[in-house]
């Protein structure tokens, strides 16, 4: 396992799901998402390069495996977006986002952990 690769996949996974979240929801937090759609759709195509090097460097961070990376990338976003519903919109984490967050955490260890 490389760590700083990891790492830095795991960073860019970051950057991308913060991104994304706004890109999609920004229209209920802001007027600017609105007026400015065309620019937010726009967007997409540089969202895409932190996703694209997120999965590049994820891959090699677990010794070239697809799966890890995928589920980092999925847990990432599962995990950012309960912070920032609740953040933004006062959706609180209920028992069954919990249990949901706790198997995507159990999904992810299996993944990155489990030889």
């Amino acid at each position: 396992m490389k760590i700083n690769d990891l790492t830095t996949g795991v960073l860019l996974f970051f950057i991308a799901h913060l991104l994304t979240f706004y890109q999609l929801n920004g229209q209920f937090i802001n007027k600017w998402f609105v007026r400015h759609e065309w620019i937010v759709i726009s967007m997409g195509a540089v969202l895409s390069f932190f996703y694209v090097w997120g999965t590049k460097y994820t891959v090699s961070g677990t010794g070239g495996l697809l799966w890890p990376a995928r589920f980092l990338g999925f847990g990432i976003g599962m995990l950012l977006y309960a912070v920032l519903v609740g953040y933004h919109f006062n959706e609180g984490i209920n028992t069954k986002t919990i249990i949901s967050l706790i198997l995507c955490l159990i999904l992810i260890c299996i993944q990155i952990f489990w030889k």
